[in-house]
């Protein structure tokens, strides 16, 4: 059965898309920890990140380079960090989370809330700035 992400990156279920190449697909996290906040996934579906081929780790830490320079562009940060965390979605993905401090990155602390009009002007943002290149 096709994971969430599998399903997203097809169109079945809707996302706030950054960016898309032929090998990985970067949306907005719908509980996000910070604006911007970023998950990058390969369009492989392979469930652990560590069994993904060499070749695809490269794409998609290539693809991931590339969303964080549009995300630090577009959402005032110090800097664009990368976590590998959760077990929910079996289907490699990275979080991007744009930081001021550190201590942000606590996983345990409460989501924002953002409306949809929001999340869509966030992705819009990030977006733009990664086709501007």
């Amino acid at each position: 059965m096709a994971s969430i992400f599998t399903k997203i990156i097809n169109g079945e279920i809707p996302s706030y898309k950054i960016a898309e190449d032929a090998h990985c697909y970067a949306f907005l996290d719908i509980n996000p920890l910070m604006k911007g906040h970023t998950l990058v996934v390969p369009k492989e579906e392979v469930d652990y990140l560590y069994d993904l081929s060499d070749d695809t780790t490269a794409k998609l830490h290539i693809f991931a380079k590339r969303v964080a320079l549009g995300i630090e562009k577009a959402i005032p940060c110090k800097r664009v960090g990368v976590m590998v965390i959760g077990t929910e979605v079996p289907h490699a993905h990275l979080h991007l989370l744009p930081f001021e401090q550190e201590s942000q990155f606590d996983i345990t602390r409460p989501k924002l809330k953002l409306g949809s009009e929001e999340m869509a002007s966030i992705a819009a943002k990030i977006s733009s700035f990664i086709a501007a290149g």
